[in-house]
């Protein structure tokens, strides 16, 4: 395994930034023996002929052969003090203890390296300690999530598998009722609006800055009791606190989360949905709202946290802002004139992206019914990350919520006692109930299901009246045979529906059809264009 090659501007603060914050920021512990000690093949054993040395504000990398072993800088900043042996040690152990909740197979101890009695230095073993590095295992940098975003590698299946794990970690994470809430987004605010007075000028518009922080405050001033309630009930906890696509590796063929915060509690005790946020911000950045869709709608399935949603626009504004204040500062004094006006550019891009963050369109609410095979969830997931507020619409399934209701994975086949007209009418209820918590939270929605029967389909238009919004139902249709195909087609899918599921399907009553009709045969391009032609969008 291999880890990952940074790239040299990224993590490092600027000249300026140091300087802005001298008073507070110093060099301790003379740390040169060490790191030209690091830097020797022999330190790492046999097998290693050249170290790879990388760097951050706060660390120096150093990898060989199989293995990588990270050193703290000895220093102060305002939010991480490294200044003295014991404080990297902790920080050290830290790092090792939180990431082992996610990963590990990357994070193997903490070492000392020791001085012996002739003044040689030793990566453990007796001797008077001098400093404390993490020993890591390498994996393929080319495995990074960032990496096969770059490449188009990411795709529906592993998004959601990204989602089930970070739903997985969430749920056992701490909780840390000390943080989080109104308080801290607030503390964010302003430090972001202090750091944009003082990077912003000459690189972003001003005017825009202005509005944006305006307008994070008034969203702050809607959802703050929210946010403190949400602590309250356990939604923050001790999270990650750097998830984006950088963070995330895949190894044997999983997901795995890495390298999370471990020397500021303020950045990793918040809310699940703000941790999650940074990754659904991500993705947008790198123009990958659809897998943004894919790992919200999935992480929702697991969580039920639907009523976050609330606050989601605000947390991703937050992260949004965060990187365009860091990305200008950044530019200010990389000498490489190329890359100091591309992260210029990129934080002008987040920027924008936290303004359409705070200005959310209407939710709306759209239905999506059919027989099996006929597309209607193929149809619900591509529609999706074009409606309503990022990334995309709330996709409530029957299929999902039915073995929601029976305690089961969606992928576990349910037996015919869950299919009763009884069992059928609580599934409905409960896809109406969720959606108008998802529509309350200002967020648009869809509902997939069958929506054979004229009642199913006044009621779900009933919902959309009752919660204020615009409402349009899809019917999609296709030939008898390219519905049989599809069905037997179908792998890892929640639905249970069997050619004999669709052939009792074929003798509904389905009345009066007032919904928009679509053809539903061609390929996926042209029936999602047909629905997407329907709506507007």
């Amino acid at each position: 395994m291999f880890i990952r090659v940074l790239r040299k501007e990224e993590g490092i603060v600027t000249a300026r930034l140091q300087r802005a914050v001298s008073e507070t920021v110093g060099t301790y512990d003379d740390q040169d023996q060490v790191i030209v000690f690091l830097a020797r093949p022999e330190t790492f054993g046999l097998g290693t002929r050249t170290v790879e040395r990388l760097e951050t504000h706060i660390s120096l990398i150093f990898l060989g052969a199989g293995r990588a072993l990270k050193l703290k800088r000895a220093v102060k900043f305002p939010y991480l003090d490294f200044s003295t042996l014991e404080k990297r040690r902790a920080a050290c152990e830290a790092e090792f203890s939180i990431n082992r909740r996610t990963a590990p197979g990357i994070y193997r101890g903490v070492l000392p390296v020791t001085r012996d009695g002739k003044g040689n230095l030793h990566l453990g073993g007796d001797g008077e300690v001098v400093d404390w590095v993490v020993d890591m295992n390498r994996f393929d940098q080319e495995a990074l999530f960032d990496r096969l975003a770059q490449e188009g590698s990411l795709n529906r299946a592993n998004m959601g598998e990204l989602a089930e794990v970070i739903a997985r970690f969430h749920h056992y994470a701490d909780p840390r009722p000390e943080g989080g809430g109104r308080k801290l987004i607030s503390s964010i605010l302003r430090s972001n609006a202090d750091t944009f007075v003082q990077f912003g000028p000459g690189i972003l518009d001003m005017d825009k800055v202005q509005a944006m922080t305006a307008a994070s405050e008034r969203a702050l001033d809607q959802v703050g009791l929210f946010l403190d309630q949400r602590r309250d009930q356990g939604r923050v906890r001790r999270c990650h606190g750097d998830l984006h696509l950088r963070n995330i590796v895949m190894l044997e063929g999983l997901p795995v989360l890495f390298d999370a915060i471990e020397f500021n509690n303020d950045f990793t005790a918040i809310d699940v949905l703000y941790d999650l946020a940074f990754l659904l911000m991500d993705l947008d950045h790198r123009n990958l709202r659809r897998l943004a869709n894919i790992v919200l709608n999935q992480y929702l399935d697991v969580t039920r946290d639907i009523a976050g949603l609330k606050a989601l626009p605000l947390f991703q504004a937050v992260r949004a802002s965060i990187r365009s204040h860091v990305d200008a500062s950044s530019s200010i004094n990389i000498s490489d004139r190329a890359a100091a006006e591309r992260l210029a550019d990129e934080a002008r891009d987040y920027l924008d992206m936290a303004i359409d963050y705070l200005n959310p369109p209407a939710p709306r609410l759209i239905a999506v019914g059919g027989l099996s095979g006929s597309g209607k969830s193929r149809m619900a997931r591509e529609l999706a990350p074009y409606l309503g507020a990022a990334p995309g619409a709330r996709v409530v399934r029957t299929d999902v919520m039915r073995k929601h209701l029976a305690g089961v994975n969606p992928l576990v086949r349910l037996g015919p006692e869950n299919y009763t007209p009884e069992m059928s009418e609580k599934t409905y209820h409960a896809v109406y109930d969720e959606i108008r918590t998802a529509l309350d939270a200002g967020h648009s929605a869809i509902a997939d299901a069958v929506f054979a029967r004229p009642e199913e389909r006044q009621a779900i238009e009933a919902v959309a009246k009752e919660s204020g919004v615009s409402f349009h139902g899809l019917w999609l249709e296709s030939p008898l045979e390219i519905m049989e195909e599809r069905i037997s087609r179908r792998a890892s899918n929640a639905s249970d529906a069997t050619k004999d599921v669709l052939y009792k399907q074929l003798d509904y009553d389905l009345g009066e059809m007032t919904w928009s009709r679509v053809d539903s045969s061609e390929s996926r391009e042209t029936t999602l264009r047909k629905g997407t032609e329907i709506l507007g969008i």
